[in-house]
């Protein structure tokens, strides 16, 4: 019989967080998250979907409940994943993204806390339990921490970018653990925040469409499968060739 592989999510509640909480269900893994709102209720009926913690991983001791609390649940079973899929991009009260020039300074903090230390955090909270499996490390950055976005903000992007080379640097430092680290790149993607402000950028995309959630749960996917077991300190554009202009 199997062993049951088990997945910890962060961000689980929508869009690509939400998609791969399903691919990953499809292929009978047991499912652990976290986010700052209750999964939907359709999703809770699944019983892989074993566990749910509602915190807010830009709050240090959140994280640290959140780590607790998972380890508590697993009494010693050991994790095969762990995606840092949860990230924030924060408008001013001007409704413009957060930026240089507008917006207080304590709200980057605020974004780092969230889309760079949490990683950290959780990748140093689980690691014991990840290296019992050879586990695999996914990071959500973005396609704007390679170029300069018109809808990204300084804040978000700079965070994103640095979440990029932390990327390399988990792959490194946790390669002998048996650790893999790889890392996601998403551009224009159909969610729940796309709004009619994004439709110009398609012309700016060579497969002329956004990508959906689904596409990008599936290489999150595969990054941890067996399949990719010699693959660690990379980063995957998904972004329909939009990263190659």
């Amino acid at each position: 019989m199997t062993e049951m592989r088990t997945l910890v999510l962060t961000g689980a509640s929508r869009g690509i967080g939400h998609a791969t909480v399903k691919r990953f269900m499809r292929d009978g893994w047991r499912i652990i998250t976290a986010s700052r709102e209750a999964p939907p209720p359709e999703c809770g009926r699944d019983p892989r979907w074993s566990h749910h913690v509602t915190v807010d991983l830009a709050m240090p001791d959140d994280r640290t409940r959140f780590v607790n609390d998972v380890l508590e649940h697993l009494a010693g079973a050991p994790i095969d994943a762990l995606v840092n899929n949860a990230g924030v991009s924060p408008k001013t009260v001007y409704k413009e993204r957060l930026g240089i020039l507008h917006g207080p300074l304590e709200g980057w903090h605020s974004v780092f806390e969230l889309n760079f230390y949490a990683p950290i955090a959780l990748a140093r909270g689980f690691a014991e339990a990840l290296a019992r499996k050879q586990g695999a490390i996914v990071n959500v950055t973005s396609i704007a921490g390679h170029a300069v976005h018109p809808f990204a903000g300084s804040a978000y992007s700079t965070s994103k970018a640095a979440l990029s080379a932390l990327t390399r640097e988990m792959a490194a430092e946790l390669a002998p653990l048996g650790i893999r680290v790889n890392a996601v790149a998403p551009g224009e993607i159909e969610t729940e925040m796309i709004s009619a402000d994004y439709e110009p950028l398609i012309t700016r995309i060579p497969m002329h469409r956004m990508g959906t959630t689904a596409e990008v749960a599936g290489v999150i996917y595969q990054l941890c499968d067996a399949d990719f077991s010699y693959v660690t300190g990379s980063e995957i554009f998904i972004t329909g060739g939009q990263h190659l202009l």
